[in-house]
């Protein structure tokens, strides 16, 4: 009996993670397809050295991020029918984890180019760390917290 409530809550939690990581694809698809049209445009020219080492960086993060949030369909259809579902959430919760910091990372950095380009470096040195400032608070302290008080 205890395997069948075992097998039920692995799959309730892989379902949890995929939607999780459905909503988080979105976002980060989104990101990495307006980066990958920057070099596109006409002012990506006047970028300053260090601005496009920024957004190489951004770029790079936002593959990296895509790779993490996509890598558990991968190993879903691997190992499909392999019965490694324990495996499959764990390896998963990581990915998401890891894809989480990288997206947090990457997104502040797009803020920071973005400042940058628009107002100069004091600015987007401000809004970066007001950016990570956010994410650290609203996805790691705020949940840490509440889990800790219960």
């Amino acid at each position: 009996m205890g395997n069948g409530h075992d097998q039920k809550r692995l799959d309730r939690n892989w379902d949890d993670l995929l939607q999780e990581l459905r909503v988080a694809q979105t976002g980060v698809q989104i990101l990495t397809g307006f980066l990958l049209t920057v070099p596109f445009s006409s002012r990506f020219d006047q970028l300053s050295s260090g601005q496009v080492r920024v957004y190489l960086a951004v770029l790079c993060g936002g593959v990296l991020t895509t790779s993490f949030v996509i890598a558990p369909v991968a190993f879903h259809r691997i190992l499909f029918r392999q019965h490694e579902k324990d495996w499959l959430v764990e390896a998963a919760n990581q990915c998401a984890r890891i894809g989480l910091v990288l997206l947090a990372i990457t997104s502040s950095g797009v803020l920071f180019l973005v400042f940058d380009v628009s107002l100069g470096g004091l600015p987007a040195t401000v809004a970066l760390v007001t950016a990570l400032s956010a994410f650290v608070v609203l996805w790691g302290a705020l949940p840490w917290w509440t889990r800790r008080e219960k």
